[in-house]
């Protein structure tokens, strides 16, 4: 199967920022239903969004961050702190970050974002 230059700069992109073990795994747990949804998210997410160049990488990590905390997305703010991390945050960034959505986003949000996060930040770097 050809791909289209986004998804193929979306693929680099999605594996410098969550890493290859992560994509690799949601590769290989690709069905035949989610198959068309991973190759949006790749080629519109990663390669549409993620490959500009007028917000860096921290930058992009912490709107991220912010997004799926407000959501309360958990699942998905696990790795992206992870992803967070390998973008240069450090665990006091990620902690201001958290303190920041607590204030705009809700104390309950937040508190359980930072469960998230002091399981996360507890991990071995990779």
């Amino acid at each position: 199967m050809t791909h289209s230059a986004d998804y193929q700069a979306g693929m680099r992109i999605r594996r410098e920022v969550l890493g290859d073990a992560h994509v690799d795994r949601a590769e290989s747990a690709k069905t035949e239903i989610t198959r068309d949804f991973q190759e949006f998210i790749t080629t519109y997410a990663w390669g549409g969004i993620w490959t500009r160049t007028d917000l860096d990488r921290r930058s992009r990590s912490i709107v991220t961050l912010t997004a799926l905390v407000a959501r309360g997305h958990l699942a998905e703010l696990e790795f992206h702190l992870r992803a967070a991390l390998r973008n240069g945050l450090s665990p006091a960034e990620v902690r201001e970050v958290l303190l920041q959505c607590a204030v705009y986003c809700g104390v309950p949000e937040a508190n359980s974002a930072f469960a998230v996060a002091n399981r996360v930040l507890g991990e071995p770097a990779d």
